[in-house]
């Protein structure tokens, strides 16, 4: 029964920040252009692009910016590799994602316990799938399925649309995390903060799609003061606990990796979700404090 849910969840780990908040497009207006910064020194650039996981196929976000970017780059970095391979993730998602002795129903309150239950059936997911997940994984799993129900394709990522970019280029790829490092930080969450994580997916799906489209709107069109103002502020809000373990941590983390990549030479292109690149406690905010300026190139 769990080849049901393993397709769509595998699908979602690089994405969680976009799935829950900054969404899964429209297509863009032509004169779109996504946020782009720079990091450098005297030998060194580092490019910052903040991206969305899941687009529509019909999604416009190129720009001469950003191509002339990663024309000048030498390499790409994302936040995970192998995250579309089946042979890594599944063993991932058995051994981390599932609670064989405390069912999903016994952590939820019955309001929504069956917010949850009317999701997945909308969506097509097996109750008794559901039932043996663990909050983290649950709320992958009901993030996505819906979305890709409606037309939205992980193959149209802008991840993957940039590391078969930079592959056919014969520029080589990198992480800034594992698959496994990545589920861990959702897996090692306490179980409270595994259930705030999915009362934030069925939040964001009660809202509709209205909502995931005006984030894309924003993303597109380069306005870094929406995208805070509809994700940041929110999640910071209502879901701290989760806000602090996906990405304040996270941040801090990626901003020591990239400051050691300042320390060498050569132009790199990093690609993370766009939530990471906007806030008080965006990358370039902990950047910052490491006493590296970041200057916005579009």
């Amino acid at each position: 029964m769990f080849r049901t849910v393993f397709q769509p969840a595998r699908r979602a780990f690089v994405g969680l920040v976009s799935v829950l908040a900054l969404g899964l497009g429209l297509a863009a207006p032509a004169v779109a252009e996504p946020a782009l910064w720079a990091i450098k020194d005297k030998d060194s650039t580092i490019y910052l692009f903040g991206t969305i996981h899941v687009l529509k196929p019909a999604t416009q976000w190129r720009s001469p910016r950003i191509d002339g970017a990663l024309k000048a780059s030498d390499d790409l970095v994302v936040e995970v590799l192998g995250a579309d391979d089946p042979a890594v993730m599944q063993p991932l998602v058995m051994q981390y994602g599932l609670d064989r002795t405390t069912p999903l129903s016994q952590k939820l309150s019955p309001e929504d316990l069956k917010r949850a239950q009317d999701l997945a059936q909308a969506a097509g997911l097996p109750a008794q799938a559901l039932d043996a997940m663990r909050p983290w994984l649950a709320s992958i799993s009901l993030a996505m399925l819906p979305v890709i129900k409606a037309g939205y394709d992980p193959r149209s990522g802008v991840e993957q649309v940039l590391t078969a970019q930079m592959k056919a280029a014969g520029k080589p790829a990198s992480s800034l995390e594992t698959a496994e490092q990545q589920i861990r930080f959702f897996a090692d969450m306490p179980t409270p903060v595994e259930v705030e994580m999915l009362k934030a997916t069925l939040d964001d799906a009660e809202a509709g799609p209205g909502k995931i489209d005006s984030m894309v709107a924003a993303w597109a069109a380069g306005d870094i003061t929406a995208l805070e103002d509809q994700f940041i502020t929110e999640m910071k809000t209502k879901y701290a606990d989760v806000y602090g373990v996906l990405l304040t941590d996270r941040n801090r983390d990626w901003a020591n990796q990239l400051k050691t990549r300042l320390d060498g030479s050569g132009v790199s292109f990093v690609a993370v979700g766009a939530g990471h690149l906007v806030g008080p406690d965006s990358v370039q905010a902990q950047l910052a404090a490491l006493g590296i300026q970041t200057e916005r190139v579009n």
